[in-house]
């Protein structure tokens, strides 16, 4: 579904929007000095294994406390995002102990919005959303997270990421894939990209890279982040 089991640890590539500046290489421009490739291989090797440390510390998470933080965070969520009339949200299908926003679902539609989920097109390509409700049929996709069968693409407005770790700049780190990251930086029209997760996962820096985006905020049991 998310592409978040995708675990490589290279720095993502973009697709590409209308305009193609984004793709012009800074370092050949003079406009960016050139980058320490052992920087990059460190920062690469260190995010790996922050991502099984907490990873590991999430699923080792009591069930009833997983269950309280994450009504926590949707309370969080339905501040920042405000009215839901008329909004398309994409949530995703949780893994590995991620906070499980699928109860409210049906809140999110019985408010006038509605929720897209996002599919794996191809490795290496953007994600598709693509509108679903409760009851209506999923099929299994990429490493078997379910995803809809038919429903129509959409663009959402407001884009939620599941996070592994995150830093108060507003950047997560998620499974290593950047699939998150690639869609956001193609999408012609850019939703609000909200990133969720619990506080156990803060960090004091990910140590962004020049691929990773910003999300929007960040919310976790202990309230929002505005970067």
């Amino acid at each position: 579904m998310t592409g978040r089991e995708d675990d490589e640890d290279a720095p993502a590539e973009f697709a590409s929007p209308p305009c193609y500046m984004h793709e012009i290489d800074p370092v050949y421009m003079g406009l960016a000095p050139a980058p320490d490739d052992q920087a990059v291989r460190d920062v690469m090797r260190w995010r790996k294994a922050a991502r099984t440390r907490l990873i590991a510390d999430r699923m080792a998470m009591p069930a009833k406390e997983r269950r309280a933080f994450t009504q926590k965070i949707i309370e969080g969520l339905e501040t920042v995002i405000g009215d839901m009339a008329g909004l398309t949200l994409s949530l995703y299908w949780p893994i590995k102990g991620e906070p499980d926003l699928r109860p409210w679902i049906s809140e999110i539609y019985a408010r006038g919005g509605r929720v897209a989920l996002p599919v794996v097109i191809a490795k290496g390509r953007p994600l598709a959303f693509r509108l679903w409700a409760p009851g209506q049929p999923l099929e299994p996709g990429i490493w078997d997270i379910p995803t809809p069968v038919a429903g129509p693409e959409t663009l959402p407005d407001v884009v939620i990421a599941p996070l592994v770790g995150f830093d108060s700049d507003g950047y997560r780190l998620g499974y290593g894939g950047g699939f998150f990251d690639r869609t956001l930086a193609a999408l012609e029209r850019k939703p609000r990209a909200i990133g969720i997760g619990f506080e156990q996962g803060r960090l004091a820096t990910i140590y962004p890279q020049p691929h990773d985006i910003a999300m929007t905020a960040l919310v976790t049991e202990e309230g929002a982040v505005f970067p």
